[in-house]
């Protein structure tokens, strides 16, 4: 909240819902985004709204002396601006629909960049999508150092590229390295960064000295300096048509054109406009249109309602908190799930029977520790929370104990037999069983109803999902922590049933085995490979396997009653080739990658098989809906995207049943006929 100096003179906040607006004795305007009813501001209509009238005040009392700057902050404690309010997207019917509301936002924006008094941004918090936009169109831009402080264009993860003419002016201000690179990634920006590649003029050390700093810039009338002649020199063709070639082949890499076109149509509107920034402005509208209406855009915006959904399996006001973590068994998912932990702040002590493995296993976060602080103070402040602890002395104090052994029921057992007489009343008790019955791994607990399944999936830092799964006998309570502590932890918690696989791997396992029963008929590894990614899948499945491990796949698989003797899978666990761990499976490996021939397979065979190989996903997620396995069909589908990585612009496999059932009917009238 800002607390202006001298005598206010207000603007009607009374009709003014998501705005305050006040001029103050020196002159300044300040206008305080507040939006009503909302935890965070974003841009809607009628924020645009009360923001044009605000404008309209400013442009009124400017002429006679009235104001001689405005400041533009955040009224929330947390954030600045999240971007557009993508829940009005879902009004639009129509591409002209789009142009035509994009147009008075884009002229707002024209009106602010106009004014004739300096018009500072005050940034403290998350400040992206439009909100970043908005600021491009301030004259000064002032943020705070603290590292909640990022910027960001993160619309190409919704399937469109910034719309508020934001190419032009993100161009014009850190010129088209860095924009470009902003707006194509989709990434958050450190403000510090932000400062280095020009889109933030001026830091300060806390949110208490923005209000100031901004007064300050007002009052010496500081304007931001645009992109220097060096970097723009890069708009000027024919070095412009080499940067946009080369920045297609780098996006190429990473997504297909035809599953996400948003990327490619930003590159091309840069090769073709950017070198006119003023006409580029017209031209971003036109294409932004078409991406808007995309079924990509609809699916990936879906996309972004389930993360909603999933956030929402945490109840709130649900006031058990962690703070201490004891994992046991040190191997790759108990290493990684104690490293994550760590870095969600969290104080964490690491049990093995093995001294080798414990150390293997803590030195192996060292990776992460870097990823995730930036700093030699906060890393080994992170490597300090880590502690290995070989006696599990850790496991009396922490509030959360996860087991993360060997997947043998007896084993387990025993483990938790003992754990019980140990934990203090109130702790998370866990397993991180693929496959077990949380019921058959309970038996010997005289308290079976405190047990609860978290099921992450590797490789757990990069995974946003974890199972939480609900045992029969497992209490409300224990489900409730268990969902809080993932959100603590800052991945997606997916409440399920207690059944053979949860969901994630009993909606999995079907595909895979289909994929290698074809691998069986004397199917090409590769092209079935190929085919499931022309679907848009991350990976294919016989690569999967040999990621995941052979030796758990055909243990899984077995549980799951998908009998693979005698099977090529079978041979190769016998040899002890179990994949990319072994550095041979059904590929050879070599640095952490799959050796493939450069074979290319026709298109339409590859986009028929693709679809013919998801087929048992999508029955099989169907069944678990209809098993209640989860709550709803969003729930599968976000569990199958998020948990897999099943192609997000397909909305989930449930959602890609319903909007494409001749595909589904056809796979499957193929299938039964085979």
């Amino acid at each position: 909240m800002v607390e202006s100096t001298g005598q206010m003179q207000a603007l009607d906040n009374d009709q003014l819902k998501d705005w305050r607006f006040s001029i103050d004795g020196e002159g300044i305007a300040w206008a305080i985004f507040d939006r009503e009813g909302e935890s965070a501001n974003s841009l809607g209509r009628r924020p645009i709204e009360e923001l044009d009238a605000i404008i309209k005040r400013v442009e009124a009392e400017v002429p006679a002396g009235k104001v001689r700057g405005l400041v533009i902050m955040s009224g929330k404690e947390r954030g600045f601006i999240v971007g557009a309010d993508i829940r009005e997207f879902e009004t639009f019917q129509s591409e002209h629909e789009v142009i035509d509301a994009l147009k008075p936002v884009n002229a707002l924006l024209d009106r602010i960049e106009k004014l004739p008094v300096p018009v500072v941004a005050a940034i403290h918090g998350v400040c992206v999508g439009g909100g970043l936009e908005l600021i491009l169109a301030c004259h000064y831009r002032i943020a705070t150092r603290d590292d909640s402080t990022r910027i960001g264009f993160p619309e190409v993860k919704l399937g469109i590229f910034p719309g508020f003419n934001g190419t032009a002016r993100s161009i014009k201000q850190a010129g088209p390295m860095a924009a470009m690179q902003a707006m194509l990634t989709g990434g958050m920006i450190r403000a510090s960064v932000a400062k280095a590649q020009g889109f933030i003029d001026q830091l300060v050390g806390s949110p208490g000295e923005l209000h100031w700093a901004a007064r300050k810039a007002v009052l010496q009338s500081r304007r931001s300096k645009s992109a220097g002649v060096a970097k723009m020199l890069l708009t000027k063709w024919p070095a412009r048509g080499f940067l946009a070639g080369k920045m297609r082949q780098e996006t190429a890499k990473k997504v297909r054109e035809d599953h996400y076109p948003a990327p490619f149509r930003l590159i091309d509107l840069f090769e073709k406009e950017g070198g006119d920034l003023r006409t580029m402005k017209a031209a971003e509208t036109k294409a932004f249109a078409p991406l808007m209406m995309s079924e990509t855009a609809r699916n990936l915006r879906r996309v972004f309602r389930l993360t909603e959904l999933l956030k929402g399996q945490a109840p709130k006001g649900f006031k058990w908190r962690s703070t201490r973590v004891h994992v046991i068994g040190a191997g790759t998912m108990g290493a990684d799930i104690a490293g994550v932990c760590v870095a969600s702040g969290m104080e964490v002590t690491l049990q093995d029977i093995s001294a080798a493995q414990l150390e293997s296993g803590i030195k192996a976060q060292g990776k992460l520790f870097t990823r995730k602080f930036k700093t030699k103070a906060t890393r080994d402040a992170a490597k300090a929370r880590l502690i290995a602890d070989p006696d599990g002395k850790g496991a009396a104090r922490a509030d959360v104990i996860i087991e993360a052994i060997v997947e043998r029921l007896d084993v387990k057992q025993k483990l938790f037999a003992e754990l019980e007489t140990k934990i203090k009343p109130g702790a998370i008790l866990a397993t991180n069983t693929s496959s077990l019955k949380l019921e058959d791994i309970a038996a010997p607990l005289k308290d079976p109803g405190r047990l609860i399944g978290l099921h992450f999936f590797s490789p757990v830092p990069q995974m946003p999902l974890v199972e939480v799964v609900r045992g029969a006998q497992t209490r409300d309570e224990e489900v409730k922590k268990g969902a809080t502590f993932v959100t603590a932890i800052d991945k997606f918690p997916l409440i399920t049933k207690d059944v053979p696989g949860f969901l994630v791997n009993k909606v999995l396992t079907p595909y895979m085995f289909t994929a290698m029963k074809r691998l069986e008929e004397g199917e090409d590894k590769e092209k079935i490979d190929e085919a499931v990614r022309t679907f848009g899948m991350p990976m294919g499945p016989i690569e999967l396997a040999d990621n995941v491990g052979l030796d758990i796949c055909a243990h899984v698989a077995k549980i799951l009653g998908h009998a693979s003797e005698g099977s090529r899978l079978d041979k190769l666990v016998a040899s002890g080739r179990l994949g990319k761990k072994t550095g041979e499976g059904f590929y050879v490996w070599k640095d952490g990658k799959a050796i493939k021939s450069d074979r290319k397979f026709l298109k339409a065979e590859l986009e028929q098989l693709g679809r013919d190989l998801v087929e048992p996903m999508i029955v099989e997620a169907q069944k678990t809906l209809d098993d209640g396995v989860v709550e709803s069909a969003d729930l599968v589908d976000a569990g199958m995207i998020f948990g897999t990585g099943f192609a997000p612009f397909r909305g989930g496999p449930l959602h890609y049943k319903k909007t494409h059932p001749e595909a589904v009917t056809a796979s499957a009238t193929r299938a039964a006929a085979e």
